[in-house]
């Protein structure tokens, strides 16, 4: 039962906004399109819902091409960033709207309901209206209209962005049980790296209409094919620099030495850009190989148990995140340190290399 985009492209006028994609989403699987707004991400999402039509290439769904499938047709959910609710209906009314509009018998629609309900924790709001609601409760009302219905392909647009923090948390953890054991396809979007992390399963990221890498999220985080898709997933952004590496010895910013460290034999000796995730720079040196390097602070910033600060350095921004709270003087030199085994090479096109 997989989902095929067949060199699917969207163009509007002379702007394109999907450029010529091909992937497969299998049966069953969740799946995270990630990338910065603007990205193509509700684009593609609609382009799945057939809510657009593609401007060239195909959309195949258990082994038919559904393209020219009306959005009506098509056994499809989607949850936008923005909740949407019938504003006259109650929660469970609004609930159990699609399973009215395909006919379905009281009992069932009753079962159904309940069950959807007491998953995304609505069943004592089930007789009021979306005005007497919080947004988040409103958000799970939508939520549970598209569980409800039990549709093979379930889109969610950054369905999460406007909930508090704590119930985004909440739900974060939630919404893969939700999924789980059904055959449905569901394809989540999101601007946040640590989701698609949290979710597990599939990730592609996606950059100015472009997915630049799909596969487990896991392989993804850890083995970017490009320097691209390792930028769509660090945030804060990840930290890069041409080196020169000459075995055991990398040397950045002209003159600064470190160590070679996992790659010093793996990795032939030439130049290189290098990319360093922020929590792979800390406020103290600890490990075995260890790069230091310092900085003028241009900001700090506390958040909860963490502290993040962007340094100048060899005339870029460069941002460190640490565990704990570390004050530091706008303008003061600082020094940092770098996990050497943590960084991530690439060659002179920016292909990843170790």
């Amino acid at each position: 039962m997989a989902l095929e985009l067949k060199q699917v492209s969207k163009r509007v006028g002379a702007d394109v906004h999907i450029h010529e994609t091909s992937a497969v989403f299998a049966s069953g699987s969740f799946n995270v399109l990630l990338g910065t707004t603007l990205a193509g991400k509700t684009t593609l999402m609609q382009l799945i819902a057939g809510i657009q039509k593609p401007t060239t290439g195909e959309i195949w769904f258990r082994g038919k091409n559904i393209t020219s499938v009306p959005v009506q047709k098509r056994n499809v959910s989607m949850v936008y960033q923005q909740f949407i609710n019938y504003p006259n209906f109650n929660v469970y009314d609004n609930i159990a709207s699609p399973l009215r509009v395909a006919g379905m018998d009281a009992a069932e629609i009753d079962r159904r309901v309940g069950k959807a309900a007491e998953l995304l924790r609505l069943t004592s709001m089930l007789k009021r209206k979306p005005s007497e609601l919080s947004g988040g409760q409103q958000q799970r009302t939508a939520i549970a209209r598209a569980v409800v219905k039990d549709s093979d392909i379930i889109l969610l647009d950054e369905p999460l962005a406007n909930l508090d923090y704590k119930l985004r948390e909440e739900m974060r953890e939630e919404l893969p049980k939700l999924f789980a054991g059904r055959d449905a396809i569901v394809v989540y979007a999101t601007t946040e790296p640590a989701e698609a992390l949290l979710f597990g399963g599939n990730t592609a990221t996606m950059h100015e209409g472009r997915i630049t890498q799909f596969g487990p999220t896991s392989t993804i985080y850890r083995k970017p094919n490009n320097l691209i898709s390792a930028q769509v997933f660090s945030d804060p952004p990840i930290n890069t620099a041409k080196i020169s590496k000459r075995g055991k010895v990398i040397t950045i910013f002209d003159n600064i030495k470190w160590p070679s460290g996992r790659v010093e034999k793996t990795l032939p000796d030439g130049d290189y850009n290098i990319g360093i995730r922020p929590h792979n720079i800390s406020t103290s040196g600890e490990g075995a190989h260890v790069g230091v390097i310092e900085g003028r602070v241009l900001v700090t910033e506390i958040s909860g148990s963490e502290s993040v600060i962007h340094c100048k350095i060899g005339g870029q921004t460069w941002v460190s995140q640490s565990h704990g709270i570390h004050p530091f003087e706008v303008g003061s030199i600082t020094k940092l340190y770098v996990d050497i085994d943590q960084s991530l090479y690439f060659g002179a096109n920016n292909e990843f290399i170790a």
